[in-house]
């Protein structure tokens, strides 16, 4: 039969252990999560490994859709026409973080759309597609990545014109 021999730990190396892992938590306490997380950093190795810069990104306080009243919530159904053989934007300012809820529906003629969004302010022409595809209908919802315009560019390739009816819930302002 074999014997298995267990060691068995003292309690002066226990508290020694204990000790060093200690002094390690402090360590990494001190060199890496106040600076990441705090932006507390009394070594200066935080700043050198770059961890201050991840404490200084924007925390949402609120949960979405919370920092506007109900109140501020606004629905609105509208029809665009869309002439033929052409393209045409809609566009809604929105905050960022704001929620939209969104139908469009056309009488069952597809049409080429680009849902995007614009940020505020930027002159290099930069945009975000959130969908691009070509259909008669679609619905779903967005939280703004930053605030700017948001909406859709629609292209009728037909030879008459497409009628757009838009339903949206949310907190927006009509840029049309």
């Amino acid at each position: 039969m074999n014997t298995i021999n267990v060691p068995i730990h003292s309690t002066k190396t226990l508290i020694k252990a204990s000790l060093i892992a200690s002094v390690i938590a402090g360590l990494l306490l001190i060199t890496c999560i106040l600076p990441s997380e705090y932006n507390i950093d009394p070594t200066g190795v935080g700043k050198a490994l770059g961890l201050t810069k991840l404490s200084q990104n924007p925390v949402i306080s609120e949960p979405l859709n919370m920092a506007k009243s109900d109140s501020e919530i606004k629905s609105d159904i509208v029809q665009i026409e869309i002439p033929a053989n052409k393209g045409l934007e809609y566009k809604l300012l929105m905050d960022k973080y704001a929620h939209l809820e969104y139908k469009w529906q056309t009488d069952g003629t597809e049409l080429f759309f680009d849902f995007h969004g614009e940020p505020k302010g930027d002159t290099t022409g930069y945009f975000e597609s959130f969908a691009i595809t070509t259909s008669k209908d679609m619905k779903g919802t967005l939280t703004t990545p930053f605030e700017g315009s948001h909406g859709w560019y629609w292209k009728n390739i037909t030879d008459e014109p497409v009628i757009v009816t838009l339903s949206i819930k949310g907190v927006y302002t009509i840029k049309g």
